[in-house]
Formats: structure tokens, sequence, C-alpha cells
């Protein structure tokens, strides 16, 4: 009986793969499955989006379909065409099954315009300025806290990722989430949770990373459950404020303790990497460093009006190079993903006039890592830090130019359209104070017990999901600069 059905259910595999097989039709993109049936190009995409993308640009240039396990994602590589994909309404942005594979969350009652605003009203004007401000005193204090009570002088070795993402994961738990006593506890269970994000987006756990997954999920949603943070006294913290949007839109108790989960992954997986990468090119190139800590040095970080007590002093102070190196960081090392729901068949208009049909219930994704960020038409030498990259001299460059038109979008670490993130200043600001704040209280230099120093690679299966992260780590030494001590 089992043997009859194993048959009967193989041949009606076989059946509707015989019977789901596309053609490309005229005036559609170049159409590439790959190989295997109905998976097509899943395998390698998943091992390694760049790389496979970049084949693929290389075969069919700015804009082509591919096959992924039965799905059909058209890509478009164009900058000067990406408005068509970003304004335009018959693409819907759906994040309704990543929700629920990563988060097992569901909000079906939050509409995603209502929540973006309730965003950009508590990540930006006062709301900057006040989180900004908090989130400085709490690095200060974590970055200045280890040297307490011992020789302050001594160098201390670690970890560069380790460093940057522990110190910035814990001083954004502490200014959204206002936990102090938990918060190592939570940062150690975020690592956990973080590591195993992208093969739960994807769908691709082992037996057993899904049962760890499972856990420090449960563990996580039990650290941030609502009841447990707020200790039954009335705050007025991000998070509680996030907890009583979600109570107002009809979100139950526990889809809270789950959504406060997403928030704290979005606010968090980012920061700690870009700070890292920053950190590790300035190491690896002299000249960067030092302009870099020159420009420090010129800042007058004390100058606070007192007319303005809530402006951090980064907010009213010029830092185009610390500026420049970070936004050439971000270029080197923010690869999002960004796509959209074809809901109805439509015509994509391309800036050099050409037309694409697109099929209803295909994806049509941006990835702007691969291009503009990359692409050598835009920036000569790609691969290649270059400090003054975003440079005229003491200002901002922004004129970047593709088939000799200036590109609107010449980095879009930070998404695009509906697609922005709305704390982009918040973090912006948060990775500039880390570095200063380094930079002007310790000293930082490479653990020369390591042999030379060079950045380890990025791990691939992280494209697509913001902040790239390093496949290892590199060990640095440091310690609190005299005049510090002496302070």
């Amino acid at each position: 009986m089992l043997w009859t059905v194993f048959l009967l259910l193989n041949g009606l595999l076989i059946l509707i793969l015989l019977c789901s097989t596309r053609r490309r039709q005229k005036n559609e993109p170049p159409l590439d499955k790959g190989l295997i049936p109905w998976l097509g190009h899943a395998f390698e995409f998943k091992k390694d989006a760049a790389k496979f993308l970049a084949r693929m640009k290389d075969k069919h240039g700015d804009i082509f379909t591919v096959r992924l396990a039965g799905r059909y994602l058209t890509v478009l590589l164009d900058p000067n065409s990406f408005d068509s994909v970003l304004n335009d309404p018959a693409l819907r942005h759906n994040r309704i099954q990543l929700l629920q594979s990563i988060f097992s969350l569901s909000l079906p009652s939050i509409e995603p315009a209502t929540e973006k605003k309730w965003m950009e009203q508590h990540f930006q004007g006062v709301s900057l300025s006040r989180l900004s401000r908090a989130m400085n005193t709490h690095l200060k204090n974590l970055l200045l806290s280890d040297h307490k009570g011992c020789d302050s002088l001594e160098w201390k070795t670690d970890g560069l990722f380790n460093f940057c993402y522990s110190l910035l994961f814990r001083a954004g738990y502490l200014t959204l989430f206002e936990k102090e006593d938990n918060a190592a506890a939570v940062y150690k269970e975020f690592r956990t949770f973080d590591s195993l994000v992208t093969k739960l987006a994807r769908c691709s756990l082992k037996q057993e990373e899904r049962k760890t997954a499972n856990l420090s999920r449960e563990k996580l949603w039990e650290l941030l459950s609502p009841a447990r943070l707020n200790g039954g006294l009335e705050s007025n913290s991000w998070q509680q404020k996030y907890v009583r949007f979600l109570q107002e839109e009809g979100v139950d108790a526990e889809m809270q303790k789950r959504a406060l989960l997403l928030q704290l992954w979005t606010t968090q997986c980012n920061a700690g990497p870009a700070a890292f990468w920053l950190l590790g090119f300035l190491l690896t190139c002299d000249e960067a460093m030092d302009a870099v800590k020159s420009e420090i040095k010129g800042l007058n970080l004390q100058d606070v009006s007192p007319q303005h007590p809530h402006i951090n002093p980064l907010e009213a102070l010029e830092t185009p190079v610390l500026d420049g190196v970070l936004s050439e960081t971000l270029r080197l090392t923010a690869a999002v993903l960004i796509s959209r729901e074809v809901v109805q068949d439509k015509i994509l208009c391309m800036a050099n006039g050409q037309k694409y049909h697109l099929r209803q219930g295909d994806k049509v994704c941006l990835f702007p890592f691969l291009s503009p960020q990359m692409d050598p038409e835009i920036h000569e030498d790609p691969q290649i830090f270059k400090y003054n990259r975003f440079l005229n001299k003491d200002t901002k460059k922004d004129d970047f130019y593709k088939n000799n038109k200036k590109l609107k979008y010449f980095t879009m670490p930070w998404g695009a359209g509906r697609n922005m993130c709305a704390g982009k200043e918040f973090a912006i600001a948060t990775i500039k104070q880390f570095v200063v704040l380094v930079l002007t209280h310790f000293d930082l230099k490479i653990d020369e017990a390591q042999g030379a120093f060079k950045l380890p690679p990025v791990n691939p299966s992280r494209y697509g999901f913001g902040m790239l992260q390093p496949d290892g780590d590199v060990q640095v030494k440091y310690k609190l600069k005299r005049r510090q001590h002496e302070a």
C-alpha cells in the first residue's frame, strides 16, 4: 500500500514538473531556469547570492529572470531604472513569509504604512536627538567600565568583531529597551539566534540547528516579554511606546513579544558589523586612520549649547572625512536585497527606453551591492577600500555616473523609497559615536601575535540580509589613553 502511494506521488510530481515548464515570451527579460527541474538555481543562490547574480549579470546583462525553487525572480541591476520598481504600486512589498519563517510572527492587523509612520516619528526629529544622546552615554559608560578597579593602562586583547558587536548591541539594548539586568543574557542568546537567521529565512536548517534556533527564539521571547521588561513600572522607553502601539493596533500579548524580537534584530544586527568593518579598514590603511584621527582631534566635542542641551555634539559638527569613510565602508559591506511581488502583469520601463513584461506571481528584486555599489562603471576599483572615494577635498562627493548619466542611486546601504530604513539617522549617529569614542579614549592596534593583519572574508550566507558579517574574527589590542586615565 505504501509503495503504491509512493509511486502515485512520484508520478504526480513528475507530471507537475513536466507540465510546469516555462518559456520566455516576447518582451520578457532573459530567462535562465538552470539545469535542475523546479529547483533551478536555488542551491547556487543560497550558497553565494552575490557570486551567482554577478555571473548572471555577465551572461544576460542588467535584467534577467531566474528560477529558484519553483519561483521566478526577475533581477534588475541598472540603478538608473530602480525607480520603476521602487515607485510602482503594482509591485507590492510582502514581508509576511519572512516574518513567519524567522520570527514566527503574524501582524495582520497592522498596515505597513501605519507602522512605518510610527517608526519615523520615534526615530527622527526630537526622538532622534534623545535616543542619540542616550546611546552616547551608554556607549561611553560601557567602554570605560571595563577599566575600573584594575591597571587600565595595560593592553587588552579581543576579537575586533566581538568587541564592536558586544558594545554596540548592549548600548543599543539599554537605549531602546532600558533593561540593564538582562542585557548580557539577551546579547548571548541573540548571537546564537542571529547566526541561524539566514537558514531560518531559507528554511534550510538541519535538525539540530532547528532545535537550537527554536530554543534560542523562545528564550528571547521570554527575555523580551513586556511583563518581564516593564516589571510593572510605568516607563517612557522606546520599547514601552512600541508595546503601546502594538496594543492599540490589536496585537495580542504573545505576538507582542515576538514583535519585540523582530525590532531587536532589526535595530541591533547592523551597527556592530558596520563598526567592525569601518575600524578594520582604518587599521589596514594608515592614511585613512590618520585622516580620521586628525578630523576628530579638531572637533570640540564638549561644546554643547545650554540652549540645546539635548543635541548630541556630533549632530552639530561637520565630519566629512568620517562620513566618507562610513559611506565607503557601507558601499563595500552593505548587501540588502530589495524585493517586490508582481501582483498583476505589468510593463517595466528601463531608463534606456527598453520595456519588459513582468508576469503576475513573479518577484522582482534589486541588489544594490552588485550595482551600483560594486559596479566598476560607477566606482573605479570597486573591490578596494578608498577612504576618500566620497570626498571632494573637504566636502561630500555625490556625482557618480553610469552610461554618461548622473546617478540618483550610487550607493544604497539603507534601501530606498518605501524600503528606506526609518532608523537610518540613528544608525549613522550610533556608528559615528562609537568610532569617535574608541579613537578618542583608546589606543587601538593590530595584535602582532597573529602575524600579518588581514580582514577575514565575508560570510556569503549573509548576502541579502543587511550588513555583511565576517567569516571569522581578527585580534586587536586596546588600552585607555594615558590622558584619559589621568583625567
